[in-house]
């Protein structure tokens, strides 16, 4: 298994190097990709430091903030170019704990898409509140009854894909940003007839540094979300013409 830890950054000067020595701590065989959106805090130049210290770590810098879907994109292909058959997506923010990577990569061997889940058994939030907590289940209830994910988290942003996979997605051309990406990501998979499986998870809130997530990336995602319910029936009649 050729694995790319895909690591989106922007202004993250508190947590890359932290990062960057844990997952070559706990994945000492990946290598590591770090897509930096020109942050003017100096994230990429402190990355390519420690690049030359760790190794098997690469930086490809994009000249402004152009949301997670597109670092994801171009992680991706910059991956797929290079044969890499395995991919990461992780928050550099320590929201996902780098130590639960092995338990998703073991999954990944038999899998097409592993999603590191909040909300399976044995998956946890310790420090949301209860009004947070039934937003965020509430609204990937809502994503897999209207799009038949079957998934309970398929906001989550803690994944592994396979290249076939990312290849049956189409991956380049998938349009939304934030949780939106993570769902059409989702949908896309489904729909496909990649193999899906979640394994819990522990996510806690960023400790240093400011979060990129805001209420407008939330609601694009909702609307997307029934945008996508209503073209359903639509894009099965397509596929299934009568006669």
């Amino acid at each position: 298994m050729r694995t790319l830890v895909v690591l989106p950054t922007y202004n993250e000067i508190l947590n890359i190097e932290p990062m960057l020595r844990t997952l070559r701590d706990v994945v000492p065989e990946a290598s590591i990709l770090v897509v930096d959106d020109g942050s003017p805090d100096g994230t990429a130049a402190r990355a390519r430091q420690l690049a030359e210290e760790l190794g098997s770590v690469s930086i490809l810098e994009r000249p402004a903030k152009s949301g997670l879907g597109g670092a994801y994109r171009a992680g991706f292909a910059w991956g797929i170019e290079r044969g890499f058959d395995h991919f990461v997506e992780i928050d550099c923010d320590f929201s996902h704990d780098p130590h639960a990577l092995p338990a998703l990569l073991a999954a990944a061997a038999e899998h097409d898409v592993v999603i590191g889940s909040r909300y399976v058994r044995g998956g946890t939030i310790p420090k949301w509140s209860l009004v947070r907590l039934l937003l965020s289940r509430g609204g990937n209830q809502y994503a897999s009854l209207m799009l038949g994910l079957g998934v309970k988290d398929s906001t989550a942003g803690y994944r592994v894909y396979s290249d076939r996979a990312l290849r049956l997605i189409d991956y380049r051309t998938v349009t939304a940003d934030g949780y939106g990406f993570q769902i059409e990501m989702t949908f896309r998979a489904r729909r496909a007839g990649a193999t899906i499986v979640e394994v819990p998870i522990s996510f806690t809130d960023r400790t240093r540094g400011e979060s990129k997530m805001s209420s407008a990336i939330v609601v694009e995602a909702l609307l997307l979300v029934t945008k996508w319910a209503v073209e359903r029936p639509f894009a099965k009649r397509r596929s299934h013409p009568v006669g």
